[in-house]
């Protein structure tokens, strides 16, 4: 009673491979890459139960709820892991054949996939990476300007350049007329990006007081409000992690590790998780710098080893992912609530 199917979404259409579990039939087209498309597609099946995997890609979103509009339910597959179990084999890549094998996974229940968040997590988390979206065209606007003033020979540019003595000591510079128009819209662009970002983050700081998974992450010292509310919308449910080595994983802060018969080496970071959750783990990492941190003597021991400040501040970042799932899961269901307005 149950078709078992794979989407391969592309911006115009949608390649899929359906099996018949109780007959046996296989059913293969594409459909336009619409909602009204996918809807229509699901219901051909009435009284069926219907399930459907698709990779956790650009359009997963309105292909997700259209199958779910229709009864059908939607199988977000991880990408990298779903690639991964194909074997380093070179073999045909084609949109029927990944369909296909997104089919064959889900069938013997070998699919990697992703979690799908509440419609209130993900928006959270949507605002969460436009917020670091927004940071990140910033920091390019001021890199941008660095390199101007390199490039003409500029020395003892003060590191602040968005304040005002900084914006002072670039005013008074004698620059040709191309260099000062750059740096000029430069400073434009970087306040127009201020100026959605001081909005944005104020409501971001409201949500993660008010909400109970972020209040718990708080409690921890370096999770603030910002970083607490990218680390919970990023891990999500954490009752679906076996152990907080997972967690560690989804961020992609692992160290990859070589073994063959007696040999072993030690490589580098996976970075195969959420670059989000891994950018929020290691600012809130960056506080084990502080005396008054419960972190500092591991950090300071680390050093002591040979660290460098970035690995042994990737080390601190591991523990507070570990830490993190543990009061997450302790949580339970709570974690993720909405706010209530009151």
């Amino acid at each position: 009673m149950t078709i078992v199917a794979g989407f391969d979404v592309h911006r115009r259409q949608i390649t899929f491979d359906a099996l018949d579990t109780d007959t046996g039939e296989l059913m293969r087209g594409r459909i336009d890459a619409t909602p009204s498309a996918v809807e229509r597609w699901a219901a051909r099946f009435e009284d069926r139960e219907v399930q459907v995997a698709l990779e956790a890609c650009t359009g997963w979103l309105f292909v997700s709820r259209a199958l779910e509009r229709a009864g059908a339910v939607p199988h977000l597959a991880e990408p990298v892991e779903t690639h991964a179990l194909r074997g380093r084999k070179r073999r045909a890549k084609t949109d029927r054949e990944d369909a296909r094998w997104l089919r064959t996974l889900l069938a013997e229940k070998r699919l990697p996939e992703s979690w799908i968040p509440p419609e209130h997590v993900r928006e959270w988390r949507s605002r969460a990476r436009l917020r670091k979206t927004l940071i990140d065209e910033r920091t390019q606007w001021l890199a941008r300007i660095q390199a101007t003033l390199f490039h003409h020979g500029v020395a003892g540019a003060p590191a602040e350049l968005r304040s005002g003595p900084g914006r002072e000591f670039l005013e008074e510079l004698e620059l040709p007329a191309d260099a000062r128009e750059r740096i000029a819209i430069a400073l434009a662009m970087i306040d127009s990006l201020e100026g959605q970002l001081r909005p944005l983050e104020a409501e971001l700081r409201k949500l993660a007081r008010r909400q109970t998974g972020c209040r718990a992450l708080m409690a921890q010292f370096g999770m603030g409000e910002l970083t607490s509310l990218m680390t919970l919308t990023e891990l999500g449910d954490v009752q679906r992690l076996s152990a907080s080595r997972k967690a560690v994983r989804m961020a992609g802060i692992d160290i990859g590790v070589h073994r063959s018969d007696r040999r072993s080496r030690v490589g580098k970071l996976n970075r195969q998780g959420s670059p989000h959750l891994r950018w929020a783990l290691y600012e809130a990492a960056l506080s084990a710098t502080r005396p008054r941190s419960p972190d500092h003597e591991d950090y300071l021991a680390l050093k002591a080893r040979g660290l460098s400040h970035t690995r042994a501040s990737l080390t601190i970042a591991r523990k507070l992912a570990r830490r993190s799932f543990h009061i997450l899961r302790e949580l339970g269901p709570a974690a993720l609530e909405p706010i209530t307005t009151t």
